[in-house]
C-alpha cells in the first residue's frame, strides 16, 4: 500500500505532477489516438458530431453505411433529415443528430468550398459544432495544439490534480493549455480520454490497474480514508 504521507504527495508541485503524468504516459500509451473510424475529415467530422453522449463503438457501426451514403458535402447537403435519420437513428439524439449534420454540409458547401475547416473560429459556425467537437478536428485532423475537454478528460484531470476543482470544460481546457506542451497535446487529449474509458471510470476506477495511483489525488484521498 501507498503511504499517503509519503514526500510523493507531500512535495510535488504542479508542475512536477505534469511532468511526471506525461512522462508516464509517454512510456505506457505514446501512440494513443482516436477509436472514431474515418478515412478523411469530412468523415472525422461526421463521427465526431454522432460522438456527442454516444459511444465511439456505436458510431462505428454506424457511419459505414453513413458515409457511403452520404460519400461528399454536396450530396449530404442536398439530403434531408429524415433521409439522414433513417442511418443513425440507433445513436442518442438522432433527430438533433440528424438536423446537424445536414446543416453542417450545406455550411461546408456554402461557406468553406466543401472542405472542413482548419481554425476554431470558423469550425464554430458550423450546425453540431461546439468547442469539443471543434478542437478535436483540430487536433486529430490538423494536428494543431488543441485540448478537446470531454466528460473522460474532465474527470481524469480533475482526479489526478492536474485541475484545480475545475467547474467546466473551459476551465479544465485553459488549465491544461497552460502546463502541458505544445507537442504533446493533441496526444494528451487521447491519453485522457482513454485512460477515463478503460481505467479511470467514472463509477468505479479500476485504481488497482493504474500505473498513476501514486501520482493521483483522488488515490491519495482513498488511502487515507482506508
Amino acid at each position: 500500500m501507498i503511504n499517503p504521507k509519503s514526500e510523493i504527495y507531500i512535495e510535488m508541485t504542479k508542475k512536477e505532477l505534469y511532468k511526471n503524468v506525461i512522462q508516464w504516459f509517454l512510456d505506457n500509451a505514446e501512440s494513443a489516438e482516436t477509436e472514431l473510424h474515418y478515412g478523411n475529415n469530412y468523415q472525422l467530422l461526421i463521427a465526431v458530431i454522432l460522438s456527442a453522449q454516444c459511444t465511439d463503438k456505436r458510431v462505428n457501426l454506424i457511419t459505414p453505411a453513413l458515409y457511403k451514403a452520404f460519400p461528399t458535402p454536396e450530396v449530404m447537403a442536398a439530403s434531408s433529415p429524415d433521409e439522414v435519420f433513417e442511418y443513425i437513428k440507433s445513436c442518442s439524439y438522432p433527430n438533433n443528430k440528424a438536423k446537424s449534420l445536414v446543416g453542417m454540409a450545406k455550411k461546408l458547401v456554402s461557406d468553406f468550398n466543401g472542405k472542413v475547416p482548419s481554425d476554431i473560429d470558423s469550425l464554430l459556425t458550423i450546425p453540431g459544432v461546439g468547442r469539443k467537437t471543434a478542437n478535436v478536428i483540430l487536433s486529430v485532423a490538423f494536428d494543431k495544439p488543441a485540448m478537446a475537454v470531454d466528460t473522460h478528460v474532465f474527470r481524469v484531470a480533475n482526479r489526478l490534480g492536474l485541475t484545480n476543482n475545475s467547474q467546466n470544460p473551459l476551465q479544465t481546457e485553459k488549465e491544461l493549455v497552460k502546463h502541458i506542451p505544445e507537442q504533446y497535446l493533441s496526444r494528451a487529449h487521447h491519453w485522457l480520454i482513454l485512460h477515463g474509458r478503460y481505467i479511470c471510470t467514472a463509477r468505479k476506477p479500476k485504481c488497482d490497474k493504474c500505473g498513476l495511483q501514486s501520482l493521483c489525488q483522488h488515490f491519495e484521498k482513498l488511502e487515507i480514508r482506508n
